[in-house]
């Protein structure tokens, strides 16, 4: 048994000193810039600067756009993992390597090509000149913003939403259209409270990146548009305060404990729901 405890340990150890360098001595200075000022004083006064006018408006539009791209994310997501898990295993692989690809690939060759997409003399809008169409102005809108966090951050939501909906026994879904219940009935019913903790972690991975972006708002927003990742971003490179930098890091962070809360309350749920 010690011999056991010891190979743990051992093999711990890595992760445990990575951990420790890599993220809790930086959550630690973070945490320590955020609440003091130039002259290493204790001060509230970095986080209530979130909620000042030009913060504030860009905190709530960072949290709208995330919850859009979210929700966006999860109805796009569904459909196909419903599908995915009734096809042959073949099949289902095939089509889950398509959506895992773009994780290969840098997201800012991704959000790039968006980019060229969406502007003025883009491949939308060119088509639409074909067919004697008028233009639409779709780059440095919230739309635009949009469309890269859902492409870019989708198939965060499709993995571990297939991976919930293929743990569900078919037959239980059998039982359900045996009983009489419609597609939608047994959907709303059976499908979607098993999957809950799938969609949970979905929306999870989802959310987070999108609330912290700025590379995606800085390319296809076009500057014109601050999310609360650009002015983190400004405070730290541009304006070179750190203190107002962390400060709003830990207001982010708040929305982001919320979230996993949320996350964390769904699968203790789904968990008591199975031990009854």
């Amino acid at each position: 048994m010690f011999k056991s405890a010891g190979v743990k340990t051992l093999f711990m150890t890595p992760f445990c000193l990575w951990a420790g360098i890599f993220i809790f001595v930086p959550l630690l200075c973070m945490i320590w810039y955020g609440l003091t000022n130039d002259d290493e004083i204790f001060t509230p006064a970095n986080l209530t600067l979130a909620f000042e006018p030009p913060y504030f408006k860009a905190l709530l539009l960072s949290i709208g756009l995330a919850l859009v791209s979210t929700i966006i994310c999860l109805l796009l997501a569904y459909p196909l993992c419903l599908i995915l898990t009734d096809k042959a295993r073949d099949l289902s692989t095939a089509v889950s390597l398509l959506f895992i690809l773009p994780l290969w690939m840098n997201s800012l060759l991704l959000t790039m090509a968006w980019q060229t997409i969406l502007e003025k003399n883009g491949i939308i809008n060119q088509v639409l000149r074909y067919f004697n169409l008028p233009d639409v102005a779709l780059i440095n809108t919230p739309t635009a913003i949009i469309i890269g966090m859902v492409y870019n951050f989708l198939p965060y939501m499709v993995l571990p939403l297939y991976v919930s909906l293929s743990k569900i026994d078919k037959r239980i879904i059998e039982a359900a259209r045996d009983l009489g219940a419609s597609y939608m009935q047994t959907f709303w019913k059976v499908i979607l409270p098993l999957s809950l903790p799938g969609a949970a972690g979905g929306m999870t991975m989802v959310f987070i990146p999108a609330l912290t972006t700025f590379v995606i708002s800085a390319l296809l927003g076009g500057g014109k548009l601050l999310l609360i990742g650009n002015v983190i971003e400004q405070e730290f490179i541009a304006g070179y305060n750190w203190h107002w930098g962390a400060g709003l890091s830990m207001v982010l962070m708040i929305f982001i404990l919320i979230n996993m809360a949320v996350t964390i309350f769904f699968d203790n749920s789904h968990e008591e729901v199975e031990e009854k």
